[in-house]
């Protein structure tokens, strides 16, 4: 006998009592009193009971465990290595006046670079020096720069993902970028291009949005924008990110608006520094004033060349020596990377990039600062990272007769893979990175900030001479701000010559150090201030001494 189907029939339930509501207005249903049942049904709390966590993307939990490892390395004495520069001092110092409110500068802003940087380092740093007052300042402004890193890390990661590659290339070129000798040397310095780098990935990934979004386009060249006001040399890479753009936008007629689109958030960015100087009047050269063209002029002209990289002796040399002295694997490897790179089209962003670093960098004529492979160093690693996954895939793609990879083909690309990590990378970087994490370089300048703190009386009444380096520490101490003087502004800043009515007589202390003794621009009154004084007393010796140095005015 066939039975019909129709609706399940429930059994019947006991009526429920009826919960009479509370007086005095609106507000939640009164609890049932003990030994009263719910009347929520007790399968509809099984079912909430039984529903699975939710779980965090694979892409997060593997980045925040790469971030906790690379940003540890990368914080591991950060006061104590590397050796604290002259320039790291001047932009603490400019990022310090601005969060002052005395302008774009401590001395006379002379265009020599667009400010963005140092504004965004003002905005990071109060809160390390607030935290840490006995360090030294250029100590904790190395500290505002972690979160910098981090955000660069991030960046290379979605810059990996973007272009296509997977999660392990990701992981590697995040480990390469963050834990590279050089990489945790160079980032840990306050310098400008780690702010433009941060903010030229961000275009990058903003540009290869998988959305194809107009927006997205509109902010990659605000970005873009943004990055050359925090370090003009960045906009080298310009025309990688172009090539990025054409990746990211989709063919026909809509591509247009995209180019559109991220020319008008370039420009719209960019345009604010000229007209600033155009309303400060200081756009054109003219007498008794700086001016933005003057200082284009002087870095595009007037900048003695630091010769050739193939020329031994040569500036260039000296600086491609420093880096290589630190990791020649992530070079080497990224630069030849970087080169075959240009035959992968998913690739092929950052290979132009690469391109274009080392072609600047390889001018006979041109100014290589020590900081610029700071720029290259992510496009080096994103490379090197990319080109091994395209390889081994292609390498995995040979198949035997029955459609399946070899298994053995497998295993010893792997195998070679670690063998080649484990000889040649792991003993370079164990080494560079033991020594990042225990070296004391910055000793002297600590003791020699001391005895200024403590053994010289009359504290604001003296007038002292010194680097960039130790400019905010003894303002910190005591000393007045006009009585401070950093010596390049001695014979190059005539606001400051006019203020020493006497010259060199009227300094008391000089505070001789690395930078400059270094420096090899013509100073006729360091000089006679170095001439007509002796030392008091001295931190370390040999080249990298501290002098502090009485001024004899007879």
């Amino acid at each position: 006998m066939t039975r019909t189907a129709g609706p399940p029939i429930d059994p019947p339930r006991p009526a429920a009592t009826e919960v009479p509501p509370r007086t005095g207005g609106p507000g939640p249903a009164a609890r049932p009193e003990a030994g009263q049942q719910s009347r929520r049904d007790p399968r509809s709390r099984r079912s909430h009971r039984s529903r699975p966590r939710r779980r965090p993307h694979p892409d997060v939990a593997l980045l925040g465990a790469l971030l906790g490892v690379v940003l540890t390395v990368q914080a591991w004495n950060i006061g104590g290595f590397p050796i604290v520069t002259d320039d790291e001092g001047t932009y603490l110092a400019q990022a310090w006046a601005v969060r002052e409110g005395l302008g774009l500068a401590h001395y006379t802003y002379w265009y020599d670079h667009p400010p963005l940087g140092w504004i965004q380092l003002a905005g990071l740093s109060w809160l390390p020096a607030l935290l840490m007052p006995d360090q030294l300042a250029v100590v904790t402004g190395r500290v505002a720069m972690l979160p910098v890193t981090g955000a660069s890390l991030v960046l290379v990661y979605l810059l990996c993902r973007r272009l296509g590659l997977a999660r392990t290339t990701g992981a590697v070129a995040v480990l390469g970028y963050g834990l590279s000798p050089l990489a945790v040397t160079m980032q840990r310095q306050i310098y400008l291009d780690s702010f433009a780098v941060a903010w030229m990935l961000g275009a990058f990934v903003l540009a290869l949005s998988p959305r194809r979004h107009l927006w997205h386009h509109v902010a990659a060249g605000a970005a873009a924008g943004v990055a050359v006001l925090s370090k003009e040399t960045i906009v080298i890479v310009l025309p990688a990110l172009v090539v990025a753009l054409c990746r990211g936008t989709t063919p026909g007629g809509v591509r247009p608006f995209s180019f559109a689109g991220f020319g008008t958030g370039l420009l719209t960015v960019g345009i604010g520094y000229p007209l600033y100087a155009l309303l400060k009047s200081e756009l054109l050269p003219g007498p008794g004033h700086v001016s933005l063209l003057g200082a284009l002029r002087f870095q595009l002209q007037g900048r003695e060349g630091s010769g050739s990289v193939f020329a031994t002796g040569s500036s260039a040399r000296e600086v491609l020596d420093s880096w290589l002295f630190y990791d020649p694997v992530l070079i080497y490897a990224g630069i030849v990377a970087g080169l075959l790179g240009l035959a992968v089209r998913r690739l092929r962003p950052v290979a132009v990039a690469v391109t274009l670093l080392l072609a600047v960098a390889l001018r006979p004529d041109g100014y290589l600062p020590a900081m610029y492979v700071v720029q290259a160093l992510p496009f080096l690693a994103v490379a090197v990272a990319g080109l091994a996954e395209t390889g081994t895939r292609r390498l995995l793609g040979w198949r035997d007769r029955a459609g399946r990879t070899e298994r053995s083909l497998r295993v010893g690309v792997v195998l070679a893979a670690v063998a080649v990590a484990l000889a040649v990378v792991a003993p370079r970087w164990y080494e560079g990175n033991l020594r990042a994490v225990t070296a004391e370089d910055n000793g002297r300048y600590a003791a020699a900030l001391a005895w200024l703190r403590t053994e010289v009386p009359q504290r604001s009444d003296r007038t002292v001479v010194t680097d960039d380096v130790l400019w905010l520490d003894l303002l910190d101490a005591g000393y007045r701000r006009d009585r401070v003087i950093w010596f390049y502004k001695l014979d190059l800043d005539r606001e400051v010559a006019e203020r020493l009515t006497n010259g060199w007589r009227e300094v008391d202390l000089i505070v001789s150090t690395p930078p400059m003794r270094a420096d090899d621009n013509p100073l006729p009154t360091v000089d006679l201030l170095m001439a007509n004084s002796a030392p008091l007393v001295t931190f370390g010796t040999g080249s990298d001494r501290i002098e502090i140095r009485q001024v004899h005015h007879d």
